[in-house]
């Protein structure tokens, strides 16, 4: 059956004999099977239209952000969802010998166990750290650094901000980091924690930070708090250190390099990351066994050329006005 795939204004389409398959859409389309990786704003379809197929997690993680799927689906035909690793109901879609990954972390990361990674013809990766420079530490070294920073932080009463993206990397840093107290969250990490629970998610209860103003908590230091990742511009982080003298952690991939000025915008900077580092993607294109490699999202004329010129894989970047058949 003759197959093409190709990127779009609207996305990535596979069209398989008559099938068509949007893989995170900006629009849903209304004759096509729209698949939803996860529920990160900048996989979110804008509008709905025609089927969406996600998990529930994300299904209801993107009503709690403002976006309500009509027409969600879980389940359809020969296609399997595959755990991404991402973050929570983060997944890949495999169907007829094609493996997307979405955003996808082979690293077990507290409740995020790492993505097994399928056998397939073509593979769609992300490549966001696609450089070889992107080679992240070992969770262990993370959290023996992080624990061993908070603890002199303490030892002087300064309160500490442990910043991340609010959904995923928040909810790994709650669990990795949570048993230090007096435990407090940003009002809009609480929410996303709660819905995690929900699911079944063990994270330690805390206090939301208006409330804790509110009671006079946060004057009596130190302690811990888990937000969004924030500038040292932001209104909140002002706040914080003129009031209380905390000190910012933040949690980034872009902290690993010196190019990135954006992932070190917190006093303290940890190259901790919800995606593959560069060795972890080569490792998964091998372990797919793909003939045919298609890059998105990041690096990816750089992370292409490594495959076909040190590993001798066929892979290009996916680029709009792309496009391949394939059998």
């Amino acid at each position: 059956m003759p197959r093409k795939v190709r990127m779009t204004k609207n996305g990535i389409l596979c069209e398989v004999g008559d099938l068509r398959v949007c893989l995170d859409p900006k629009t849903a389309d209304a004759s096509s099977i729209n698949f939803v990786s996860h529920a990160h704003s900048d996989h979110l379809p804008s509008k709905n239209g025609g089927t969406i197929l996600a998990s529930i997690e994300t299904n209801e993680i993107a009503n709690l952000r403002g976006f309500k799927m009509e027409n969600h689906i879980e389940l359809f035909e020969d296609f399997s969802l595959i755990d991404s690793g991402h973050i929570l109901g983060a997944k890949g879609l495999l169907f007829d010998d094609i493996f997307y990954t979405g955003d996808i972390c082979t690293r077990d990361r507290g409740f995020l166990q790492g993505a097994k990674v399928p056998k397939c013809k073509t593979l769609i990766t992300e490549c966001t750290f696609g450089l070889p420079e992107f080679i992240f530490p070992k969770m262990d070294v993370i959290q023996k650094q992080v624990n061993e920073l908070i603890s002199e932080l303490y030892g002087k009463g300064i309160p500490v901000i442990l910043m991340g993206y609010q959904l995923g990397k928040a909810q790994t840093i709650t669990q990795l980091f949570g048993h230090w107290g007096p435990l407090y969250f940003h009002d809009s990490v609480k929410q996303m924690n709660t819905l995690h629970q929900k699911f079944g998610v063990d994270l330690k209860e805390g206090i939301g930070h208006s409330e804790a103003q509110k009671m006079g908590l946060l004057d009596k230091k130190p302690w811990i708090m888990v937000a969004p990742m924030m500038s040292g511009k932001n209104k909140f982080v002002q706040d914080m250190k003129s009031k209380y003298g905390a000190v910012t952690i933040g949690f980034s991939g872009w902290a690993q390099s010196t190019k990135f000025s954006f992932g070190r915008r917190t006093d303290y900077s940890i190259p901790m990351s919800d995606h593959c580092d560069f060795d972890e993607l080569v490792n998964l294109v091998k372990e797919s066994g793909a003939e045919q490699v298609y890059t998105i999202h990041g690096f990816v004329e750089e992370f292409a050329e490594h495959l076909k010129k040190k590993l001798g894989i066929s892979a290009q970047p996916l680029i709009e006005n792309s496009l391949d058949d394939f059998t």
